[in-house]
């Protein structure tokens, strides 16, 4: 009999616990974010330039080597500096490319510092530059888990929910390229469905795969028969953004040099990251490991100068240390956070926007994950990013894409957002009348000011649950973890994908559908 009471009981928290759900997911709505906040200098006057002296120095005396005819002929016929070191097995072309230091900052003044990126919704075109922020998921990881299932491999259904997920969390300003590698599709045409999933499940601004020309040229063609444009209107418009990363150290590879090149041909913004993780692939010192990153990527800037002069690029800050035991990249870290600080300061030396990430080396979404994430985000904030990459799902150093992390990091967003509006003060703010009402000794939990504010005075979180432990643990004894994991399930549950014409759809389903055809004739 008692068992049976207990049974009820437990039935009837669960029905409360589904009823407060039923309410909704208490999420912030769509908004740009401009930090008003002064970025954090950590280097002096003196130690900038020095850095920046220094990746000056690299590029003209040591130069970077470049796989890829084309860039090797577009650095060539720009002037500068290149040996030839013909066809390198499985790689194609390759030369060593260097230039001398007045050229670099030439060619890199030619990008604007501040840029627009036009989404298929125009409430969600996003500004890059100045001190606005933008917030973007995960992008890349080739595994994907949740506290259900796992660890797996990534696969195009979980790709699928995912873009859902995120097209639902307005605090994501924009798609990174992919959540997750969808493994179980062909590699030669993966891309399409990619591409064909983000255009037509979202209408915030997505990013393209930056490996090969013709994976580019489709992301093109794709963007502008989701926005009704041709390329010229795209050029002047721009849509898409994609990464380029550079081989660290000092290599530029072949299908990262053709996506550039495509993508500057075309106007479109290019983020240059070198993977310049201090102790591996670049000194095992800030100061060198930075050296190094402005190098590569004043490199990268140039390239898509001489290609197109004005086209929109962002400079990237990958750096950070690596665990000495085991190799392994380390993130969030008391270096990682300097190197952004010092990243930021490199950015605005050179006139460009900023993209920082938020990154953690945890295998499981804990406490490590979350406090290597704050301090990610923090550091991002003081360094003034004006793009947070990896911005909600990164895991296990970014192999991983957790579906709980995703909900976890939106809520570290949201606090943020919240972080940079600026404190009201007024004579109603102040609320000198309430102090007056309530007096000595009494509390404000009856007051009409507080009242008044009742619904909207604080924010309510996603995932916080500030009760007694008694509470806590009568009410299921949940942790952070399995909120989340509750909230993603009613967000893709609830997410409706925002309207789009029918005959766009079509058109990006021909497009798709003829593309797979030519790439793979009778596959």
């Amino acid at each position: 009999m008692q068992g049976r009471v207990e049974n009820r009981r437990g039935e009837g928290r669960r029905e409360r616990r589904e009823r407060r759900a039923a309410a909704g997911v208490p999420r912030l709505p769509w908004r740009r974010i401009v930090n008003p906040f002064p970025p954090l200098e950590i280097l002096s006057v003196d130690q900038l330039e020095t850095i920046h002296q220094a990746g000056l120095r690299i590029l003209r005396d040591m130069g970077v080597e470049v796989l890829g005819g084309r860039a090797i002929d577009h650095f060539e016929r720009a002037g500068a500096s290149v040996e030839r070191e013909g066809d390198v097995a499985g790689r194609g072309a390759a030369g060593l490319v260097r230039l001398e230091p007045a050229h670099v900052e030439e060619l890199v003044a030619r990008a604007p510092s501040r840029f627009e990126l036009f989404a298929r919704n125009p409430d969600r075109n996003l500004v890059f530059g100045d001190r606005h922020l933008v917030f973007g998921a995960v992008g890349g990881p080739a595994f994907v888990t949740d506290i259900d299932r796992g660890r797996r491999a990534g696969n195009f259904e979980d790709f699928e929910a995912y873009v859902r997920l995120i097209g639902a969390l307005d605090v994501i300003h924009q798609e990174a390229g992919g959540p997750l590698e969808p493994t179980d599709l062909p590699v030669e045409t993966r891309h399409l469905d990619m591409y064909r999933t983000l255009a037509t499940t979202l209408d915030k601004t997505w990013q393209c795969l930056a490996y090969g020309r013709e994976t580019v040229d489709d992301a093109i063609e794709i963007a502008c028969l989701a926005r009704g444009v041709n390329r010229e209107q795209l050029v002047r418009e721009p849509s898409l953004m994609t990464i380029v990363n550079t081989n660290s150290p000092l290599r530029l590879d072949g299908p990262m040099s053709e996506g550039l090149i495509e993508m500057a041909t075309w106007g479109q913004p290019v983020v240059v990251t070198p993977f310049t993780i201090s102790g591996a692939m670049a000194p095992a010192t800030l100061a060198g490991a930075l050296a190094e990153q402005h190098a590569e990527a004043l490199f990268v800037v140039a390239l898509a100068e001489i290609v197109r002069p004005g086209t929109p690029m962002i400079y990237g800050g990958f750096t950070s240390n690596v665990d000495m035991r085991t190799g392994s990249p380390a993130f969030g870290t008391p270096e990682y956070v300097k190197a952004q600080l010092a990243s930021g300061q490199l950015a605005r030396r050179v006139g460009l926007p900023l993209r920082s990430s938020n990154v953690t080396g945890s295998a499981v979404v804990d406490a490590q994950a979350a406090y290597e994430s704050e301090m990610s985000i923090w550091g991002a904030m003081l360094a003034g990013a004006n793009l947070l990459y990896q911005g909600a799902g990164w895991l296990e150093g970014g192999l991983t894409a957790s579906f709980e992390k995703l909900i976890l990091d939106a809520e570290l967003l949201q606090q943020m957002a919240l972080v940079l509006e600026p404190i009201a003060v007024s004579d109603d703010e102040l609320g000198l009348d309430a102090i007056a009402e309530v007096g000595p000794g009494g509390h404000f939990f009856g007051a009409a000011h507080t009242l008044a504010r009742f619904e909207t005075a604080f924010y309510q979180p996603m995932l916080s649950d500030w009760r007694n432990f008694e509470t806590w643990r009568d009410d299921g004894a949940r942790t952070a973890t399995e909120r989340a994991n509750a909230i993603w399930k009613r967000l893709l549950a609830e997410f409706e994908p925002p309207p789009l014409d029918p005959g766009t759809a079509e058109a990006i389903d021909a497009f798709v559908e003829r593309r797979k055809r030519e790439i793979v004739p009778g596959g």
